[in-house]
């Protein structure tokens, strides 16, 4: 960093201390677009990385974010790759954040969008899902913690299953242990990541054990396989059974489980969509495609077949059927 950029940075963090945010955020931007429009990439990413940590010290959340929006601008600009220094500059700023801070949540989808076109991972670099969820997490936020743990590293399993575990916990109905552990089993092994499924089944049914009211459960092994058994909690052992299925990639154990526990699934239709996607994803079993009804009357109406009185009537009551309930983990 050259001294005129140290002198520059020093003057606005005098302003900042002396509580002139305004005027020293206007002027970082300024001085930073002049770098940056000449093409001095190293120099506007220094006025800008240590002008909103500045800002973000003094509480000053959103100046703070809009500095940290402009830095992903030049990132972008500069065609920066995420590496361990790009990467590291961003985090630190992250978690500097006052909690609750409205910036915070467009600095992460920026953050992400970024490593995406510059970085390996078409859905966006691991590390930055994992601090962004640990983040989200922490403050007790799961939606938005779950969206980037179950995208994040090796370590987001862990940390996924404690939020889920706890929001369990809060929720003070046993019976839903499963809809809570699925909400990290599921997504995992609808993107690929089997390990990190079984993992978080592990650690769930480990929480579930340690509880102050632990389940009745049994430990079933043979020579290629070890269950945990929950009389009480049918679809955790569907969770346990189907992660088996999938190691095995065996579709006659897949169809076994559906027909076994299809009185249970019934139970959760929001399962429905991603149990879909994994048949077709591990075994190759197509969902049957479902017709659409108004597709059909107008075919119908167009070659002739809707006639007789019987035929329209029919196409009539296809038309009003209720479709599919909505789908999904959420």
């Amino acid at each position: 960093m050259s001294s005129k950029i140290e002198k520059t940075i020093a003057r606005q963090q005098q302003r900042i201390s002396e509580g002139q945010f305004y005027e020293a955020h206007q002027q970082l931007r300024v001085i930073a677009s002049r770098y940056a429009k000449a093409s001095n990439w190293a120099a506007a990413v220094d006025i800008l990385s240590q002008g909103a940590a500045a800002l973000l010290r003094a509480d000053q959340g959103g100046s703070g974010g809009d500095l940290c929006l402009f830095l992903l601008d030049v990132y972008k600009q500069a065609e920066m790759r995420p590496d361990a220094e790009t990467k590291g500059r961003i985090l630190g700023l992250l978690r500097m954040f006052p909690k609750g801070e409205p910036t915070r949540k467009r600095v992460v989808g920026e953050m992400i969008g970024w490593s995406s076109r510059f970085g390996e991972y078409p859905a966006g670099d691991p590390e930055l899902h994992h601090v962004a969820g640990t983040l989200y997490a922490d403050e007790d936020e799961p939606y938005e913690a779950e969206r980037h743990l179950l995208l994040g590293t090796r370590d987001s399993p862990e940390r996924l299953t404690k939020l889920l575990f706890a929001w369990y916990a809060e929720s003070g109905s046993p019976s839903l242990a499963a809809s809570f552990a699925a909400r990290a089993v599921l997504p995992y092994l609808a993107v690929g990541n089997v390990r990190a499924a079984s993992k978080s089944l592990l650690l769930f049914g480990a929480s579930l054990s340690s509880s102050p009211s632990p389940p009745p459960v049994q430990d079933v092994s043979s020579a290629t396989a070890e269950l945990r058994v929950y009389p009480s909690l049918p679809l955790m052992n569907f969770l346990g059974l189907l992660l088996q299925s999938v190691q095995r990639g065996d579709a006659g154990l897949y169809r076994m489980l559906r027909s076994r526990y299809d009185d249970q699934l019934r139970e959760v239709p929001e399962w429905e969509d991603v149990l879909g996607q994994i048949a077709e994803m591990y075994f190759g079993i197509r969902k049957p495609s479902q017709s659409n009804p108004l597709f059909d009357m107008m075919s119908s109406m167009l070659m002739g077949g809707g006639s007789s009185g019987g035929s329209s009537q029919g196409a009539q009551r296809r038309v009003g059927a209720g479709g599919p309930p909505a789908a999904g983990l959420d």
